[in-house]
């Protein structure tokens, strides 16, 4: 079965079947339906290898995360993919394990495989991240690079919400639990938490974005004099609470603490925590749109802050 079979039954042109199974967003919508029928029908599926050699595009896309087994990660993971399928694109997902080696060797890696590549809080240099956007095109999410397209979740905005929260709770010295060493998001957390008034912040990192990383940063957190604390995610967030814990304080009672990202188990935490909700899925899928119709803009999503019972008027 050929395009031509779908295109006569159809009563189309053969171009507008080919354009149905490669921009179908170019073809009208009922003249799309009745195309797909008939290929249905006639049993006929596009033969991609083919087509790649024709157009000069694989209809592949990488997805690069810097760890997939973050909650954080898989809403944004499942909403690209649902995202690049309605485009009859197929998404590779790989993790990087936090390493910049590891995603630079994948980003060569998926240039010879795939029309392009959405990095989700790179962990590479801007300079290393410039020279490898010169193989294939890019889209950034959480992260500012030269001459890619951004998707940017408004973290600073978020954590000037959690700390005025603090503050209106009456906390004036509150801890920063930063996230790893040159992170976008960690550095644009501080600033935006630096900049809230008649609030003391205490710095303590860089931790690994874990529940390892907030568990042992319990000790400096209680000895650091604070009765308040922003974490760089909620899994640091709830590490921090079980280590707290263990040194023989409650969280509200002894110690408000505030994560980033609203992921589940955040809300099945006890005490359920209160945190920033990041728009992840919408994240993955403006990434894909973005990258697929090839547009280099710098978008902001809004972040809005849920509170629930880890935060309370300190003692």
């Amino acid at each position: 079965m050929t395009i031509r079979d779908v295109a006569r039954a159809s009563g189309v042109h053969v171009s507008t079947v080919s354009r149905t199974f490669s921009a179908p967003h170019m073809v009208n919508a009922a003249t799309r339906t009745r195309v797909l029928t008939v290929a249905e029908e006639l049993g006929y599926r596009p033969n991609r290898a083919a087509r790649a050699l024709t157009t000069g595009r694989t209809h592949n896309l990488g997805l690069i995360v810097a760890d997939i087994a973050n909650p954080f990660f898989p809403p944004l993971i499942k909403a690209a993919h649902s995202a690049a399928r309605q485009r009859d694109y197929h998404l590779f997902v790989a993790d990087t394990d936090e390493e910049p080696a590891a995603e630079e060797e994948l980003i060569q890696a998926f240039s010879k495989q795939v029309d392009g590549v959405v990095l989700c809080s790179p962990r590479s240099s801007n300079k290393a991240l410039e020279r490898l956007a010169e193989r294939v095109p890019f889209v950034v999410i959480n992260r500012r690079l030269r001459g890619a397209a951004t998707v940017l979740m408004d973290v600073g905005h978020g954590a000037r919400l959690a700390v005025e929260h603090l503050a209106g709770l009456g906390h004036r010295r509150v801890a920063l639990v930063s996230g790893p060493a040159g992170s976008w998001t960690s550095a644009e957390i501080r600033t935006a938490a630096e900049q809230v008034p008649g609030v003391e912040l205490v710095v303590i990192g860089p931790n690994a974005p874990t529940e390892r990383g907030g568990f042992a940063a319990a000790g400096r957190v209680r000895d650091s004099g604070v009765t308040g604390v922003l974490a760089y995610n909620d899994l640091v967030a709830i590490g921090l609470i079980e280590g707290l814990g263990d040194l023989g304080m409650s969280v509200p009672e002894d110690m408000s603490v505030v994560g980033i990202d609203d992921i589940v188990p955040g809300r099945l935490n006890r005490p359920k925590l209160t945190t920033v909700a990041m728009p992840t899925a919408a994240a993955g899928r403006l990434a894909v749109d973005l990258l697929i119709q090839e547009v280099s803009a710098t978008t902001s999503l809004e972040t809005r802050l849920v509170i629930r019972d880890s935060t309370a008027a300190p003692r």
